[in-house]
């Protein structure tokens, strides 16, 4: 066979409309961070795991991101996305949650994150990614799957069995969500971080039925160029997972410096 026969490799096509959505997860989440950062350092006092105001930010981030997850996945799987690019970039995921699980654990060695929204998405991915053929029956799955704690919990208070309970509690299982009581799980975990299995599966669940959806009954709404407006949203959103790693790192050690200045 000739070398001009050969096809070139390509990267697949880059929807700007998906890129620019993980652009502003990615803005907030910054702007939430240097919040978080503030507090840590004593410039503000501000109760990040019990207060609405900032639970509430956290949830809706995180949602954003793991909606996107799902979206990109859908996109993926029409796109004919082979398992060895899906696992090339299911590394990338998995290598970042364990640095974070490590680099946390310096920062914060009483409460590192050991299940946080990597870790959490390095399990989803996968099974996102096997349940791609679910078609309508995603959106279904997806709210089974945001119930679970409240089911969880309705069973843990039937039973009555605290041994029943421990067993979910604990590092172990804590991980797949299905707690004793959601609500206190993170303060109980003594955790930075924490994004288990359920309800998250639901959100990346309905990101990927809503990318089938979009695909095939509304191609238009990511196809063509984008508004110049969200260019630089679409930019920052090619680079969530660098951008990720590395925000919180500069942000924390330019604290450190002003702090060692003062």
């Amino acid at each position: 066979m000739h070398a001009s026969a050969v096809p070139p490799l390509t990267s697949p096509p880059r929807h700007d409309t998906l890129d620019a959505f993980r652009g502003l997860a990615i803005v907030w989440m910054t702007g939430f961070h240097f919040c978080f950062d503030l507090n840590a350092f004593g410039y503000i006092r501000q109760n990040f795991l019990g207060d609405p105001f900032w639970t509430s930010q956290r949830t809706a981030i995180v949602s954003l991101f793991l909606f996107a997850a799902g979206f990109g996945q859908a996109i993926a799987v029409r796109q004919g996305q082979g398992w060895g690019r899906f696992w090339r970039r299911w590394a990338q995921v998995a290598g970042c949650a364990v640095l974070v699980s490590a680099g946390s654990y310096w920062m914060y060695p009483k409460s590192y994150i050991h299940f946080g929204v990597l870790h959490g998405l390095a399990v989803m991915l996968i099974v996102a990614r096997l349940s791609a053929s679910w078609g309508r029956w995603l959106w279904p799955a997806g709210l089974l799957a945001i119930t679970m704690p409240l089911i969880a919990k309705s069973g843990h208070f039937a039973l009555g069995m605290p041994e029943f309970s421990s067993i979910f509690d604990g590092k172990a299982l804590n991980w797949l969500g299905l707690v004793s009581d959601m609500r206190t799980a993170r303060q109980d975990l003594r955790t930075e971080d924490y994004v288990p299995v359920f309800p998250w599966l639901g959100v990346v669940w309905w990101g990927l039925a809503a990318g089938r959806w979009v695909q095939t009954e509304r191609p238009r709404w990511l196809s063509g160029a984008s508004v110049v407006g969200v260019q630089p949203l679409a930019f920052l959103g090619r680079w969530s997972l660098t951008w990720y790693m590395l925000h919180q790192p500069v942000m924390i050690g330019a604290f450190m410096a002003v702090a060692a200045l003062r």
